[in-house]
């Protein structure tokens, strides 16, 4: 049997970061010049984004608290990142955005699995192999190493982390939990993104920080990976093929490094046409796995789960692979509510797809909201996401919705 995706789960921080206010909020920074106003008006009104998620509770004194729907209240203590009295973004150094990476980290990441793994069917004690991947922080011991002890895996358990790859993290370690379930068919593979981008923003007339810090959000996105047939029952989606390229241009437009203030990120205004150049021959191994799918992608692929790196990316794939605005709907869903969550994006993408979720129906991240099985056995998927080199990542997936048996005594 293939290794297939059983499960996959969300989680957002509570903090929501209405765009247009944040919009405002780095519009009116001092020093900012009249050019890099404009640029951050063109940015925040064209992401397509309106709502984020944050840690950051200092910067909620902007938005509401996504839990209770009423405004978050000042913090009474000395601001780290935002001050609400003065409307003033701060620039805290590295160590001290790396200090509530570990604080924060812990709380999405146990969420986000824990719920994946509820709804495997499976049990803490069938984990074999857990994959972690981030690259907003580092501690140790470090992500992979929390799940074992909060959720009460095996201390044999083998870990793995995925560090610092960025937006296309999820298909490494997709790619990992098949191969391990290839070589060992009682494998169960616990897979865990988390990212906490809004760790790094700040204010810049640099237009790069500036699109940025309009469409970099919070979030966790969990699956389980097994090839075992027993387990709880449900939509599944099979993982047939994945496949890595490299573009010819764009070593250049997109990277992330580590500065005194927290990671910058490098995004040229260049990447959406690079992606645009390149998709289909990055795409062609995955495509040609898939009867049709070289000839006619979008007749032959009903779903697909393309990172939203930004609203001019979605639009240049769109239009390159002639897909329908209902194929690009649920891309466009999460980040119209999300943002971009870096790795974990593409998860949450493949959760809608996964329970044929076709409307926003329940809320990000909180486990509601799961549609009926509107698609039959063999549907198949296209996902896609892309990241610094500049890299691609894809896979073709199949969504089955045939029953499991029962889990085993």
């Amino acid at each position: 049997m293939p290794a297939r995706i059983r499960s996959i789960e969300t989680r957002v921080p509570d903090t929501v970061l209405s765009q247009d206010v944040v919009r405002d909020i780095f519009r009116t920074q001092p020093g900012v010049s009249r050019l890099a106003q404009r640029i951050i008006g063109a940015a925040f009104d064209g992401s397509a984004i309106e709502t984020r998620h944050t840690v950051i509770a200092e910067l909620g004194q902007a938005g509401v608290n996504a839990t209770t729907g009423t405004p978050n209240p000042a913090d009474a203590d000395a601001p780290t990142f935002y001050s609400a009295t003065d409307g003033l973004i701060l620039n805290p150094g590295t160590g001290v955005r790396n200090d509530v990476y570990s604080r924060e980290a812990p709380g999405l990441l146990v969420g986000a699995a824990r719920a994946a793994l509820d709804a495997s069917g499976f049990e803490a004690s069938d984990v074999t192999h857990v994959v972690t991947v981030s690259c907003t922080g580092f501690f140790a011991p470090g992500p992979d190493f929390v799940l074992v002890k909060a959720l009460g895996l095996g201390t044999d358990t083998q870990r793995y982390h995925l560090g610092f790859m960025g937006c296309y993290g999820a298909f490494p370690a997709l790619r990992s939990a098949a191969q391990f379930c290839a070589a060992d068919p009682e494998a169960v593979v616990l897979v865990v993104c988390l990212e906490l981008c809004t760790l790094h923003i700040r204010s810049s007339d640099d237009p790069d920080s500036i699109v940025a810090s309009s469409v970099f959000a919070d979030g966790a996105a969990a699956a389980i990976v097994t090839a075992r047939e027993d387990g709880g029952s449900g939509p599944v989606l099979d993982l047939d093929s994945f496949s890595t390229a490299i573009t010819t241009d764009g070593e250049t437009d997109m990277a992330w490094t580590i500065s005194d203030h927290g990671f910058e990120m490098v995004l040229s205004s260049y990447v959406p046409q690079i992606i645009e150049k390149s998709i289909t021959e990055a795409l062609a191994p995955v495509l040609g796995t898939i009867p049709g799918a070289l000839e006619d992608p979008t007749g032959a692929v009903p779903h697909w789960a393309i990172h939203p790196g930004g609203r001019s990316i979605l639009d240049r794939v769109q239009s390159t692979l002639a897909l329908s605005d209902g194929q690009l709907a649920p891309s466009r869903e999460v980040l119209r509510t999300a943002g971009n969550m870096s790795s974990g994006t593409v998860l949450f993408i493949l959760r809608r797809i996964l329970h044929g979720e076709d409307d926003a129906v329940g809320g990000i991240g909180a486990g509601e909201g799961i549609g009926a099985d509107v698609d039959p056995d063999g549907g198949r998927v296209c996902a896609m996401a892309f990241g610094p080199g500049l890299t691609v990542e894809s896979a073709a997936m199949t969504r089955r919705t045939t029953p499991r048996t029962a889990p085993r005594p």
